[in-house]
């Protein structure tokens, strides 16, 4: 580190700021004091600096008047927030106006390090890039996603844990890939996990890793998803899925920013910044109790809200072209184009898998046409079916007793085995089972279980159609 880079230390207790100057003295910063918050405005004022570290409490004030004159006066400029040793909803308040992050009373070097050097590099990359290099392939021309894109540039500067929600499809790990990619961790893994893809039994050891012998068919030492993302992001998505004893380890390790491996005698520092995400309600499972309030004050820092495609049809004539291009790319074929009534068709459709759908609707029409141009029947878009019309399905059962719905127009029920011989008939009863069972999960807010039974199969079955039909 330079040594032209300066820091500015706010606290009124003059071992802490000796403390501090030595510790970030040793890292390469040369630093100015100041003991109250009026001390610290006229510093403010005076000079320029790359970092800022304030108390909470201060004579004159609180270091959170300090934090959110710093957001608006001096946005180039990150600021830390010092809390006492397990005080959450302090270090919360803090980043929710505006600090960079927070570190704890004692002050530990190790993670006091690691916040200095994530700071300097987001305070790099906002010189040299500017405020408005938020990435761009979030693509969208409208109001919703410009204010999207907005909002990621002001999050990507903070080191706050950010809960990003929307329904299935939208882009939610998109938006969390974009905000490290922005953010001062960049240079720093990125390590997204489906919390709800991990045995209960494993969750512990695949977050906190293990050691050697810790349990049986533990044969060698194991780092975690904790330690995998060190200096990174982890990304927790679905996290509504985690068990309740598994959000009470989860709560810890975010709060003391270390880890214990199963069966080690000591705790592992750990350096990092925690995105989520879920379509379900989590604040909905808070009030049921099958989420714990305090996780979720903790994880929901900042909230960001990803738009389905229906509220941002502006969007659809050019986000199909950007799809359509890179899956032509990846075939080698020309870039085909969509017919106008084919554009038409796709704005009438209410997409219940958003832009995930969209995607394999334009892959398949690719797939299964000769042409350069797309028109609305190459589309086979299905209509919208209710769960007690679907399509008959291998195996009975309720499901697979219920009336077939019509396809693009084609009502198996009027195929000659000819017909069927020669149609793509399973891939329309795929899109019938597809439609059926998205809305049934939309109806049941997305419990499995009700959901099976009000298709009148079982979970196990559910289960597995979810994953046949790639349905998240």
């Amino acid at each position: 580190m330079a040594e032209n880079r300066s820091a500015l230390v706010v606290d009124d207790e003059r071992d802490i700021r000796e403390l501090l100057v030595m510790a970030l003295g040793r890292m390469g910063l040369r630093c100015d004091t100041a003991s109250t918050l009026s001390e610290a405005r006229s510093q403010l004022q005076r000079n320029t600096y790359e970092l800022c570290l304030t108390d909470m409490r201060l004579p004159d004030g609180s270091g959170i008047e300090l934090v959110g004159e710093i957001s608006v006066r001096h946005p180039n400029t990150p600021v830390a927030m010092i809390t006492a040793f397990g005080n959450v909803e302090a270090a919360v308040e803090a980043l929710k106006a505006g600090a960079f992050d927070f570190v704890a009373k004692p002050v530990d070097l190790v993670v006091l390090r690691d916040l200095v050097r994530h700071a300097l590099e987001l305070h790099e990359g906002r010189r040299t890039n500017g405020t408005d290099s938020v990435a761009t392939r979030l693509y969208g021309e409208s109001p919703a996603m410009a204010t999207l894109r907005g909002t990621i540039a002001k999050v990507a500067r903070s080191q706050a844990p950010v809960y990003i929600g929307g329904e299935s499809g939208v882009g939610k790990e998109l938006v969390a890939r974009t905000i490290h990619s922005e953010s001062g961790r960049a240079n720093g893994p990125f390590v997204p996990v489906n919390c709800g893809a991990i045995p209960a039994e494993l969750m512990e050891s695949e977050f906190f890793g293990h050691k050697k012998g810790s349990f049986t068919g533990a044969h060698a030492d194991k780092p975690g998803l904790f330690q995998t993302a060190d200096g990174g992001t982890l990304f927790l998505d679905e996290i509504a899925e985690l068990p309740l004893a598994m959000q009470v380890k989860l709560l810890r390790a975010i709060q003391e920013k270390s880890v214990r491996p199963v069966g080690a005698n000591a705790e592992v520092n750990v350096d990092v910044r925690i995105l989520s995400a879920t379509h379900k309600d989590l604040s909905a499972l808070v009030a049921d109790g099958r989420f714990r309030q305090d996780l979720y004050y903790r994880i929901n820092v900042i909230e960001l809200g990803v738009p389905p495609l229906r509220e941002r049809l502006e969007d659809l004539s050019g986000l199909s072209a950007k799809i359509l291009a890179r899956l032509a790319a990846h075939q080698g074929r020309p870039v085909p184009t969509l017919e106008p009534d084919a554009l038409v068709a796709l704005r009438e459709y209410p997409f219940p898998g958003n832009v995930r759908e969209l995607e394999n609707i334009l892959e398949r029409a690719l797939a299964l046409s000769d042409g350069d141009r797309l028109a609305a029947s190459d589309l086979r878009l299905p209509t919208r079916a209710h769960p007690t019309t679907v399509a008959a399905t291998a195996g009975p059962g309720p499901l697979a007793q219920s009336a077939p719905a019509v396809v693009s127009g084609i009502d198996p029920r009027t195929l000659s085995p000819r017909d069927t011989a020669s149609s793509p008939l399973p891939s329309y009863i795929e899109e019938i089972e597809r439609t059926a069972i998205q809305q049934a999960l939309q109806e049941n807010r997305y419990n499995k279980t009700r959901t099976a039974a009000a298709l009148g199969i079982t979970f196990r079955a559910l289960r597995y159609k979810l994953k046949k039909l790639g349905i998240d």
